[in-house]
């Protein structure tokens, strides 16, 4: 069993942070034909996209499948709430995530070099993601965590895009606030990835790698 993708990949940190807390080895291993584009990779996988799991030859593909595929794989040791109703609050911010607070991510990349900056798609994006809290913050469980007194699924997806967002987002819209710094949930959220050694220590790894991307962006 590897995993294919390089770290600076919030959805390959996602992975590597699950498995963590399972208590799972999950080697990386170079992408096929070394870029998610080459064909010998396409033939793993044509949705060409990382981070991708390779087990035994076959392709599991998608962060949350492959989250889902080890907790199946792994049982010992969950990275979910014991409940039904926490599962589901974890997999809702999980979604949130992907469905509401990437995309803003994406756009707002290619605004960051200000002497190519659109003020209305910033502006516009601003109160998207401003609704993106709202729906994190009513979506969660008891805390400190997404779900509970630990970490789950839930903060596997939300950690490294906040993360990334730190570097992305709020160090370069003057306008847009952390909302990891305004007193909330998140910032109470934001404290216990900060003081929980296996999430801190993932997250200190992922920012320096998403950083070097961060040339990219300011072309």
């Amino acid at each position: 069993m590897k995993l294919y993708g390089a770290l600076a990949s919030p959805y390959v940190a996602r992975v590597l942070l699950f498995a963590r807390l399972k208590g799972v080895d999950l080697p990386q291993a170079d992408i096929p034909g070394g870029s998610p584009r080459a064909d010998e990779y396409r033939g793993f996988t044509p949705i060409g996209k990382i981070p991708s799991l390779d087990v035994d030859g076959h392709c599991i593909p998608e962060s949350e499948v492959i989250c889902e595929y080890l907790e199946d794989a792994f049982p010992d040791k969950s990275a979910l709430p014991a409940d039904a109703l926490g599962r589901a609050q974890s997999r809702t911010i999980s979604r949130i995530v992907d469905l509401y607070m990437a995309p803003i991510s994406g756009a707002l990349a290619r605004q960051v070099n200000p002497d190519k900056r659109d003020a209305a798609v910033v502006e516009e994006n601003k109160a998207a993601l401003e609704k993106v809290w709202v729906y994190l913050e009513h979506f969660m469980g008891d805390g400190p965590f997404c779900v509970g007194a630990e970490p789950t699924l839930g903060d596997c997806a939300l950690g490294p895009h906040m993360a990334m967002f730190k570097v992305l987002v709020f160090s370069n819209f003057a306008d847009i606030a952390d909302p990891t710094t305004q007193g909330g949930r998140l910032q109470t959220w934001w404290d216990a990835m900060q003081s929980h050694d296996t999430c801190n220590t993932l997250l200190n790894e992922y920012t320096p790698a998403f950083e070097q991307m961060m040339a990219y962006f300011r072309r």
